[in-house]
């Protein structure tokens, strides 16, 4: 499948000269949900081929590598990720049955289960998150024009400051 430059489905990025009907903080969020949405797309083929797992899997890895201790409680990550938690015990149970995360009873609470990265999981994530990065970098250059780039520029760490920025050629 070939990634077009704008998806037909993302709203016009220029506000109308009638901006009447939605006030600015609005127009920006839905601006956001455009590129994320953007992202997204792109992002789950990538995921898949470069990592074997689904975009959903690939995000519980990144939610757990972002935490002390590389672990969390399921509860935690069913409301992190906003999942239901019967879906999340499915994605855990393929995940586990992989070899990226181990679950165990949580410290303290044997009703609680723990979710933990293991070294595989370290390994996958360290040699597919950079070209991940790059093509988040992409999508949200193929979102905006320079001015809604520079207000989206927060999504990606760089030491470069926002009037040093370039935009990512997609």
């Amino acid at each position: 499948m070939a990634d077009s430059s704008v998806p037909a489905d993302q709203p016009e990025l220029e506000p109308s000269d009638d901006t009447g009907l939605l006030p600015a903080e609005l127009r920006s969020w839905m601006q956001l949900l455009a590129a994320a949405g953007t992202i997204e797309q792109l992002l789950r083929s990538r995921v898949k081929d470069a990592t074997g797992i689904s975009h959903d899997e690939f995000l519980l890895l990144c939610l757990l590598a972002d935490q002390p201790g590389s672990s969390l409680r399921m509860t935690r990550i069913a409301e992190l990720l906003g999942r239901p938690k019967t879906r999340l015990t499915y994605q855990v149970a393929c995940l586990q049955r992989a070899g990226p995360i181990t679950k165990n009873s949580a410290c303290g609470d044997r009703r609680g289960i723990e979710v933990a990265l293991t070294d595989k999981a370290r390994i996958l994530l360290s040699e597919s998150s950079r070209p991940l990065a790059e093509a988040v970098s992409e999508a949200i250059a193929r979102t905006a024009c320079a001015q809604q780039y520079t207000r989206l520029q927060y999504l990606l760490p760089t030491n470069q400051g926002p009037e040093e920025r370039t935009f990512p050629t997609p």
